[in-house]
């Protein structure tokens, strides 16, 4: 009896250990910041409550320091000057800044709970060793006093930038590191990617009066005018006063010639322009309409954007997407305009509300984005409302295939999961985060048809909202949603540079004369297997496909194509050929060809055709 009793018990608590095996951490900040303008420093106050999810107890914890990377010796200005191919923005400028130019942060004062800890910094890291040690599900608060200078714009935040706008204030204040599954994650800032923890910011600014600022999250305070300048004043200077729940990073921009534009969709998200207006911004004018069609497109496709408000703000050094808003260059035309804001604004869904760690999983973040990204360009295309009405390319993806077996070919791939910061090239970091990253959802829609992997992606979105999801996780929902095994795919084409080429071996007649059929013998001269379709096009016009799947899938796609179906037997990987019959006299086939669609990644297409 008590055998079953036991048995019971674990039945009953076995789905909540499980639920509770995922965890995260939690950060709510309180900062004060005066800006000086003149100097081009500011000076903060910061509270920090920092909620330990863990099972682990914490005896040190670590905040990173981004401005210090703008300093000549820095890790970033190292690797830029050392590296095959620098980034153009930065090359050796950082090794050429003045004192007035260089960006630092320098803590004042750091106590716990009351009581002064010790710290180191190294480079862009503080290393903090804690007073008392954080408990599995305690908090504890983190009181710092720290000055900063902002620097010239070189990459992403800084000052006056090319533009003329005066602050692009991104990774600018103390942000303490993310702590998971895998332990700690202080990365220097060598120029690549972010990862934050989730929480509540309550941010106040303090600036000269003619200044107008942009932030994440809504402001607290605002004043009367069109503007909604704040009237608080305090020592000549403008108090703004912002709140950003549920986010994992907190930004702003601030100019004195800044303009703001605002609109209020449908579904009461309120959307703000916030630039320089003059002849080479003109076009933004025509943002707000464009932008209210792509948030419905991106809400229906992905899911629903969850934050009150996004922003769309002129700084930085190209397009860079923050919580709730994006820096962009302004004077661009109209097209350039739309496809940086439609990129950066994806990011709120691949990264601001699915926050993966982007220096582990680049292509989740920049790759899903892009995706995303092509698709909506499209759809502005195809609906006349960006370009010329029928002027849309049949295939938007076919620019992004050309520069994967570009890459393929050359000696620089390297696989997906290597860590953003570690890569070889600038190259290979960006051909495998941007392309080979959006072109795995591409593909993944031919293995495992369009409709289920956009099914499986607003499953994704809504099952990881405000989490921080795996590669693996994602997988595993396109594996439910599919009913296919996808393991294979997710080992050769993230943890892996093998190729996929396949191609038509031999095309014989065979049968008697009353019953002639066709063999085809197909052949994989890759290294990765991949299901294959088959489309036979017949001299009467009529086609069918074959679908053969891999037998490592355990299934198949079910939507097919607009036209006869057969789906044969697997094929083993193992087997180098595999031989299908066509039940039709050879005389009466016009062509068979290898995935005519072309979501299938092969490398060398010379011979997928055979035709008579």
């Amino acid at each position: 009896m008590k055998y079953a009793l036991l048995l019971l018990s674990l039945l009953v608590t076995t789905p909540r250990i499980f639920a509770q095996c995922y965890w995260q951490q939690q950060v709510d900040y309180s900062m004060d910041i005066e800006m000086d303008v003149r100097a081009n420093q500011l000076d903060g106050h910061q509270k920090l409550v920092y909620t330990n999810h863990s099972p682990d107890t914490l005896r040190q914890v670590f905040y990173h320091l981004y401005f210090n990377a703008f300093q000549p010796g820095s890790m970033m200005d190292v690797k830029n000057r050392t590296i095959r191919d620098p980034h153009p923005k930065i090359k050796s400028r950082i090794s050429t800044l003045s004192d007035k130019d260089q960006g630092w942060q320098k803590i004042l004062s750091l106590a716990q709970d009351g009581k002064p800890v010790e710290y180191e910094i190294a480079g862009t890291i503080l290393q903090v060793t804690l007073d008392h040690p954080v408990l599995p599900g305690a908090s504890t608060q983190l009181d710092m006093h720290f000055e900063a200078q902002v620097p010239v714009q070189i990459r992403r935040s800084g000052r006056d930038n090319a533009e003329g706008v005066r602050y692009t204030m991104t990774q600018w204040y103390p942000k303490i590191s993310e702590y998971d599954r895998d332990g700690w994650h202080p990365n220097p800032y060598v120029g690549r990617e972010f990862y934050g923890v989730w929480g509540d910011y309550d941010v106040t600014i303090s600036i000269d009066p003619q200044y107008m600022i942009g932030a994440t999250g809504l402001l607290q305070n605002p004043g009367k005018t069109p503007d909604q300048r704040p009237e608080e004043m305090k020592d000549n200077k403008r108090i703004w006063h912002f709140i950003a729940r549920q986010v994992h990073d907190f930004a702003w921009a601030a100019d004195p010639d800044f303009t703001r534009k605002t609109m209020q969709r449908k579904d009461g998200i309120l959307l703000q322009f916030i630039y320089q207006p003059g002849e080479k911004t003109a076009d933004w004018a025509k943002m707000p309409a464009i932008m209210d069609k792509v948030f419905d497109y991106a809400n229906t496709h992905y899911g629903q954007y969850p934050f009150p408000a996004y922003s769309f703000i002129q700084g930085g050094d190209g397009g860079m997407e923050y919580p709730m808003l994006t820096m962009i260059t302004g004077n661009r035309s109209i097209n350039s305009l739309v496809g940086v804001a439609v990129h950066e604004l994806m990011h709120s869904w691949f990264q601001g509300v699915l926050a993966t760690n982007e220096s582990l999983y680049a292509w989740m973040d920049e790759g899903f984005t892009s995706f995303a990204s092509t698709e909506i360009m499209h759809y502005l295309a195809q609906a006349g409302i960006l370009g010329t009405p029928g002027q849309a390319a049949k295939n938007p993806f076919l620019g992004e295939i050309e520069g994967y077996l570009a890459y393929a070919k050359s000696n620089y791939e390297e696989p997906l999961c290597t860590h953003a910061d570690h890569f070889n090239t600038n190259y290979a970091y960006g051909m495998a985060s941007y392309v080979k990253g959006q072109l795995l959802l591409y593909q993944l829609g031919y293995i495992i048809g369009d409709e289920t992997m956009h099914k499986g992606l607003r499953k994704y979105f809504a099952q990881w909202k405000f989490k921080h999801p795996t590669d693996l996780d994602f997988f595993r929902v396109m594996e439910k949603v599919s009913g296919i095994q996808l393991d294979w795919y997710y080992r050769y084409w993230v943890h892996s540079t093998k190729k996929i080429n396949y191609a038509i071996d031999t095309v014989i007649s065979t049968g008697n004369i009353f019953r002639k059929k066709t063999v085809v013998t197909l052949r994989n001269t890759g290294q990765m297997p991949m299901p294959i379709d088959v489309v036979v096009t017949f001299k009467n016009g009529k086609q069918k496909m074959y679908n053969i799947p891999l037998r490592m899938m355990f299934g198949h796609k079910h939507e097919m194509v607009d036209m006869p179906v057969q789906v044969l037997p697997a094929w083993p990987w193992v087997n180098p050929t595999y031989s299908l019959t066509i039940p039709k006299r050879m005389g009466k086939i016009k062509s068979i060809e290898i995935d005519p669609s072309m979501r299938l990644l092969d490398i060398d297409r010379s011979d997928n055709r055979w035709e008579q």
